[in-house]
């Protein structure tokens, strides 16, 4: 019977197709997964054409890579904002300028209300329409303001959403304004001011250290199995694990957390500090000091750039593995 194609086999063919010099084969086993209707997770089929679609961009091969991701639109109708701005960008980048530009556009209000939006922004900065870029995020962050201004009595929730938007957006426009080589206006000197102030927010988040424990995949069900009790405190898979670590850091740089980073635990450690302290290696306050005597071993700072490789291990370009997972 033929193997079904788990999410982590696509995150490995990701990766491998990238840095491959002939990715054919690796786009063929992907495509050809989701034509024999072998994705394991259907809601991974449209994922499975975006990263065919990415090797074969990378590659040089444009308007194949456009015909994946038109077929991920197709795939998956209820929740395509992603494969369509990545349309969008291909269909700039091959000189189609019109429809690239109304895809995108369709898309622009998503800016004013999600968080994980700027994937719009990557797209237009990718195919060399960094003004637009930064029009819109100047745009979404004047709506947001103005509507923030005017229901001054929405819930503490609201605030605190309203709050996140304007944080991220401020920052990527600062980010971008930087590339670009642009002196400092309002919104930069905001973005300094914000960001200063929450370098310790942290320290209000009950569940969200600064640095995050994260187990690798062999790491991960290594520990399981040897200590089936963490059941408990983790998720039953490994991708479940990630997905978690990710929303867990989004979450916390969204409250104003500032570097953040992850420390990489393995079994044998974890038992030679639990023997080494006297304590239980499955209890949680074990498993945070455990956490803590790792940081000074190397931490990886999250996030990483959305074009470098994932913080997760994978190999695959974080903006192709783990960013997707926190807008689930």
């Amino acid at each position: 019977m033929p193997e079904l194609l788990t999410a982590d086999r696509i995150d490995e063919i990701g990766a491998l197709g990238l840095k491959s010099p002939d990715p054919a084969a690796f786009v063929a086993e992907l495509v050809g997964a989701v034509d024999e209707g072998r994705v394991a997770d259907p809601d991974d089929t449209g994922y499975a054409l975006l990263v065919a679609a990415d090797i074969l961009e990378q590659a040089g091969d444009l308007a194949d890579a456009l015909a994946l991701a038109t077929r991920a639109i197709a795939e998956q109708p209820d929740d395509n904002a992603y494969a369509r701005a990545v349309r969008g960008g291909l269909l700039l980048r091959l000189g189609r300028s019109d429809e690239g530009t109304a895809e995108l556009t369709a898309l622009r209000p998503l800016l004013e209300t999600d968080p994980a939006a700027t994937y719009l922004i990557d797209e237009l900065a990718e195919s060399g329409r960094a003004d637009t870029a930064l029009e819109w995020l100047t745009g979404a962050l004047d709506a947001i303001l103005e509507r923030t201004r005017a229901q001054q009595h929405e819930s503490e929730d609201a605030q605190d959403e309203a709050a996140a938007m304007i944080y991220g957006l401020a920052q990527r426009r600062h980010d971008l304004r930087e590339e670009q080589g642009l002196p400092h206006d309002e919104y930069d000197n905001l973005a300094d001011r914000l960001r200063a102030a929450s370098t310790h927010a942290l320290d209000a988040v009950d569940d969200g250290p600064a640095t995050l424990l994260f187990w690798p995949q062999a790491e991960f069900d290594a520990l399981l199995a040897r200590w089936p009790t963490l059941v408990d405190n983790y998720p039953p898979t490994w991708d479940e694990h990630r997905t978690q670590s990710e929303r867990a850091l989004v979450d916390a740089s969204q409250m104003g957390g500032t570097d953040l980073g992850v420390v990489v635990g393995t079994v044998a450690d974890l038992a030679a500090f639990a023997e080494r302290t006297g304590n239980d290696p499955t209890s949680e306050e074990t498993l945070d000091e455990y956490a803590d005597s790792l940081d000074e071993a190397g931490v990886t700072a999250w996030p990483p750039g959305r074009n470098d490789t994932c913080w997760c291990g994978s190999g695959a370009k974080y903006k192709k593995c783990c960013l997707p997972r926190s807008r689930g």
